[in-house]
């Protein structure tokens, strides 16, 4: 069909006419139209990152994909976020949502073979080996359903760099969980990369930006608001990294608190990224006060019952959100990001 045939076909539909009317340009059209194909329900996920901690994140997802109410658009993260991101996208690109269970709970119990004295700090072949055995790179790149985001920093600049599903490998991964005082960095296609720990844990704008879903699900491993002061040495020294990890993530989401309440909300005079802002709505499952998670990115192999104790935890506060919380999506924020980021 002709490009002006085409035009009068489009401006004949009176739904169109009248989107066109709040929507002058096309690229405003363009979002309405992306966000109007959105589920209702359908989630990002901001997934933090935390060594073995990411176990809790494993029984968080693993609760969420079995809600066939709930869709998902992009997953972001750095470290064991990524690694939960990527098998899940493989998992599901494999066989859906069993699939994502299926490949997460693979994964995991491989992990839980391996004890930390047998992990060499200049080393990561184990964990090479098992991303090549479970996950089907070349597929994910082509065919997977999802928008990801591993975060990565480049070596040599300290400029965070995000990996999209395209450009997935082993390598990206292993990037994605490299400590700069533990591992020696990853190269990939000529650039050294270490983990995005620091500057992408998670990072959140890529959601934003370059997602459809309004509703964004922040899976964090480190509680926002500590209950307890830290007084031995290795108390304080777990505490400051902590906050050294979140402090970029912090620092996005006070952002995301601020443009919220200044955002112009009026659709006809308020820009593009106002109306984006003003639409966005999030949601979280943190740890809470569970004893059993340590955050620590410097230990990135745990046994397996301890691992299977952090599924059950974040099974449980995932369960509990979705008690509470999940009529709430896309319909409005179940976190006040006022109270916590500012």
């Amino acid at each position: 069909m002709a490009l002006a045939s085409k035009k009068r076909v489009l401006m004949t539909d009176s739904a169109t006419l009248a989107v066109r009317r709040i929507f002058p340009t096309w690229s405003g059209f363009a979002l309405f139209k992306g966000l109007r194909r959105t589920p209702a329900r359908c989630l990002s996920l901001a997934l933090q990152g935390g060594g073995a901690q990411g176990a809790f994140t494993w029984g968080v997802l693993d609760a969420l994909l079995e809600d066939p109410s709930i869709a998902f658009d992009g997953l972001s993260g750095s470290g064991s976020g990524a690694m939960n991101a990527v098998v899940f996208a493989d998992g599901w690109v494999k066989g859906g949502r069993e699939g994502a269970r299926q490949g997460l709970a693979d994964f995991w119990a491989e992990i839980g073979k391996h004890t930390p004295s047998e992990r060499s700090p200049f080393n990561l072949n184990a964990l090479r080996d098992l991303l090549n055995r479970q996950i089907d790179f070349e597929r994910v790149r082509r065919l997977s359903p999802f928008k990801l985001f591993v975060g990565t920093v480049q070596a040599n600049t300290g400029k965070l760099r995000l990996f999209r599903e395209t450009e997935l490998s082993a390598q990206v991964v292993l990037a994605s969980v490299c400590l700069p005082k533990i591992h020696l960095a990853v190269e990939i296609a000529g650039e050294c990369y270490r983990a995005g720990s620091d500057l992408a844990n998670p990072t959140v704008l890529p959601l934003l930006y370059d997602c459809d879903s309004q509703d964004v699900l922040l899976v964090l491993l480190s509680p926002l608001q500590p209950t307890t002061t830290p007084r031995t040495a290795q108390e304080v020294e777990a505490r400051t990294m902590a906050l050294a990890f979140g402090a970029h993530f912090l620092r996005e989401m006070r952002m995301f608190a601020y443009a919220h309440a200044f955002a112009d909300p009026t659709v006809l005079t308020g820009s593009r990224l106002d109306q984006r802002l003003q639409n966005m709505r999030f949601h979280m499952i943190d740890t809470g006060q569970q004893a059993s998670v340590h955050f620590s990115d410097t230990t990135p192999l745990a046994p397996t019952p301890y691992l299977e104790q952090l599924r059950a935890q974040g099974r449980e506060q995932a369960a509990h959100w979705l008690s509470a919380h999940v009529s709430g999506v896309g319909r409005e924020s179940t976190v006040d990001i006022q109270k916590y980021f500012t």
